[in-house]
Formats: C-alpha cells, structure tokens, sequence
C-alpha cells in the first residue's frame, strides 16, 4: 500500500512538472492616439486599427469611422474590414475610429427649430467638425502613416447625416461614402431641400455612395434615404456610382453591421 501511494504522489509530480507554464499576454488589435483639436477646443480620442502585416513603407486606404469607439462600432466593424480582406479580396487598410465626445454637437447644423433646440441643447456645430475632419484629422492621419487617395467615411443615423452633410459640400474629402439610415429628417429635412444647389456648385465629383435604410424603420426615414440616392442619381455628376439598398428585415438598431456587411459586398464581389 506504501509502494502503490508512493507510486501515485511520483506520477503527479511528474504530470505537474510536465505542464506548460501558463503565459498572460495583453491582446492588442491596434493603436489608441490622442490628437489635440485647435478648432474643437479639446482633445480626441482615435482608435487605430493597422492591418495584421502592416508596412510602414507601404500606402494604405483609410477608413474614417465615425461613433469609432471602443463600445461604439469600432471592434465589430474592424472584425467584417478583416473578413472582406481575407475572404473578398478587399484591399488592407487601415480604420481610423474617431471616439465621440458630443455626437449630436458634432454631427448636426444649425437649426432655428424651437423643440430641435430644445431636444439637443448643444446641437449645430457640424461646420467645426468638417473642419476637424479636413484640416486635422486627415493630415495627422497622412502624416503619422503613408496612406492612398482611397479614403471611407462610414456613418450610421446622425453619423449619416453628417456624412451626406460632407458629401454634398466637401465631397473630395472622401472617396466613398457608406451612410446607414441617415437622419434627414433634421431641421425639417433641410439639407435635402438644397441639394441639388449644393450638388451643382460642384464642378466633379466621383465619389462611390452607398445608403441603406431598413424597411422597419421610420416612413420618414425611408422616404428620405430613397430622396438621396435619387438626388445623386439625377445630378449633372455622372460619374458618382450610387448603391441604395432597403434591407427588408432591419430596423434602426439592428441595420448597422448587416449593412456595412452588404455595402462591402457591393464594392468587393466574391472572387474564387
């Protein structure tokens, strides 16, 4: 009996010696960059997403993604970018995740509409934020990495209508545009009302549009995203490729990641 428990303490030892050592490392999916604003008067916060083999000698397209947060759209949309590069011959690039500090400040315009007002105390400051995007952040971006002409700005409901708000006014900012259930409904559906004004003060554009809508949400928000694709459709600029999907199963939560999903289908088909 002394032999035997003799035996089984030697086969543990040996079984607990022979165990790897178990390593904890951090698990790190990028970078996270401070860039201080002149024109917004603070600082932001921007999370960078390099591709796995990233190359500092070699340009990438960017992917400026607005709501980029870490719990905002930031890690599940670097997830499908990913995807796409590995299974859809989609080029590698890298996402810039611009962190929110005031999103209804910074993505809306001026409004004379008492409950807009009301509603959104610090609203209509989208003009700083353009600003912001063209002559800070883009030139940090191209400055701290070597980058392409191929420039994204994904945006999804008031983040859309930003994004329609650039399009329209600064469209060379960006090369393509992916705009989820944007908001137009704002200041009366406004922006809209002027843009075929906007649109012919342009002397070329060839940008690549892409707007979803899900078929669950708001009739107004429909009937609005329809207006903008048809807006673009039937301007004088016939070199913008316009892609406008209603997702029949969506609604305004759940329309973001599926869309994104289609909107890179559309710009990168599968290959064999």
């Amino acid at each position: 009996m002394h032999i035997r428990l003799t035996f089984l303490l030697l086969i543990c030892a040996i079984t607990t010696q022979a165990q790897p050592n178990s390593l904890i490392k951090p698990l790190s999916i990028g970078e996270i960059r401070t860039l201080p604003s002149k024109i917004l008067n603070e600082d932001r916060i921007l999370n960078i997403h390099l591709p796995a083999q990233y190359n500092p000698a070699q340009a990438y397209p960017v992917i400026y993604l607005l709501d980029g947060g870490m719990n905002e759209d930031f890690l599940h949309l670097c997830g499908l970018f990913q995807f796409f590069n590995l299974q859809f011959k989609m080029p590698e690039c890298i996402v810039v995740g611009i962190v929110n500090v005031d999103r209804k400040r910074d993505f809306t315009f001026h409004t004379d509409l008492l409950d807009l007002q009301k509603d959104f105390p610090t609203t209509g400051h989208s003009d700083a934020f353009i600003a912001f995007l063209a002559e800070e952040l883009q030139p940090f971006i191209q400055k701290t990495y070597k980058t392409t002409e191929t420039r994204y700005l994904v945006g999804q409901s008031l983040g859309g209508l930003l994004a329609t708000e650039v399009l329209l006014k600064k469209p060379s900012l960006f090369s393509h545009y992916l705009m989820v259930s944007p908001s137009l409904w704002w200041d009366d559906e406004s922006l809209l009302k002027v843009g075929k004004s906007l649109l012919d003060q342009q002397a070329s554009m060839s940008q690549t549009v892409y707007i979803s809508v899900g078929k669950g949400e708001a009739k107004i928000m429909q009937k609005e995203a329809r207006a903008l694709a048809r807006l673009l459709q039937n301007s004088k600029h016939k070199n913008l490729q316009i892609k406008f999907n209603l997702m029949p199963h969506e609604n305004h939560a759940t329309i973001l990641h599926r869309s994104i999903y289609e909107g890179l289908l559309w710009l990168f088909p599968y290959q064999e």
